[in-house]
């Protein structure tokens, strides 16, 4: 286990690589603690559960909306939960950023905590405070910008990780490459999915090399001013893509990061187009598809990173390297 503590703008994190979740009983008081997990996590591995007190919600983002915010506020008044309790979510994006999003707003605000447990919670989800919920066809409409106390990985939950939710972590690593890691994403070329699902050691190198590169960029522009926007690569057209078509939100970025090359190809002269898109592929991952641009168009016209008639795309100036262009949303539905 190695811990690395991280100082943010008003407070510090501390993560916890390749630990366990037996660690939880060192790091916070058992008796003041409550966990959130969802069904699938809790059907799986039960027993690491035993002792503590816990709430298990319905799995899956059409319950990241207020009624399960609401049923969880209800849920903690009947436990007295007070000002000393601390929350910890036990899952993937859904329950880490509905965790911190309650933790948040509960008695104006509680300590929390996250144990990630897909490796796109590991990589992406768990890192940087964004914790929020959706309204409608919305993503992340509501939410707050609050750092956990502590990240604590168990790889022992990737063993139970269904194939599809390798493929949606590997989305934000290559994500990750993509804007901030040339040597990274060379790395990944040479490499499959099946490689790192058979060597722990690999990806467990890979989520701690990734998961500093998101701790980077946020500690440079915790509030999103700048530097941190350049994380919504693929994500402007794939977030208004996902709540459209019922994707993953890993399809969905993939598909978004498609796009956001072919725009970069376009705008920036970036020349590497193929290999973005050869990458996305060998891991298993969508790239050009067919949908209604008027749909995709209003959503994104109450996307948060629109401002006045532009919205920000991250695109590629190269492999390692992107920019933040605003573009006319008129031009982006001339161009879809």
């Amino acid at each position: 286990m190695t811990k690395k503590t991280i100082r943010f703008s008003n407070a510090s994190v501390d993560y916890y690589f390749a630990g366990g979740l037996f660690l939880l009983r060192k790091i916070i008081d058992q008796k003041n603690a409550v966990l959130i997990t969802d069904e699938n996590v809790f059907g799986h591995h039960q027993s690491k559960f035993k002792g503590w007190n816990t709430i298990v919600l319905k799995a899956g983002e059409e319950y990241k909306v207020q009624v399960a915010v609401d049923a969880v506020i209800e849920q903690l008044i009947e436990m007295e939960a007070d000002r000393k309790t601390t929350l910890v979510g036990i899952g993937g994006g859904v329950i880490t950023d509905l965790t911190g999003y309650v933790a948040s707003i509960y008695m104006r605000g509680i300590k929390f905590g996250f144990v990630p447990t897909t490796l796109l919670a590991l990589v992406d989800a768990s890192i940087g405070g964004k914790n929020g919920i959706d309204v409608g066809e919305y993503k992340n409409m509501i939410g707050v910008i609050r750092q956990p106390s502590f990240i604590l990985h168990d790889l022992i939950f990737l063993d139970t990780l269904p194939q599809n939710e390798w493929r949606n972590g590997f989305a934000e690593i290559i994500k990750h490459a993509a804007i901030k890691d040339a040597s990274m994403f060379r790395a990944l070329e040479e490499n499959e999915l099946t490689f790192y699902q058979k060597k722990k050691k690999a990806v467990c190198d890979l989520i701690q090399r990734n998961a500093m590169i998101k701790t980077k960029v946020v500690q440079d522009d915790e509030f999103e001013s700048g530097e941190r926007k350049l994380l919504n690569f693929g994500h402007t057209l794939g977030h208004a893509l996902e709540t459209q078509y019922e994707l993953s939100h890993g399809e969905a970025i993939s598909i978004g990061m498609t796009y956001a090359v072919s725009l970069s190809e376009q705008l920036k002269g970036f020349k590497q187009k193929e290999r973005v898109v050869t990458l996305l592929e060998q891991y298993g991952l969508p790239t050009y598809a067919r949908f209604n641009r008027d749909k995709v168009i209003n959503v994104l016209r109450m996307d948060k990173k629109k401002e006045k008639d532009f919205i920000n795309f991250i695109l590629l100036e190269k492999v390692g390297k992107a920019v933040i262009e605003p573009i006319l949303i008129n031009k982006l539905y001339e161009t879809l």
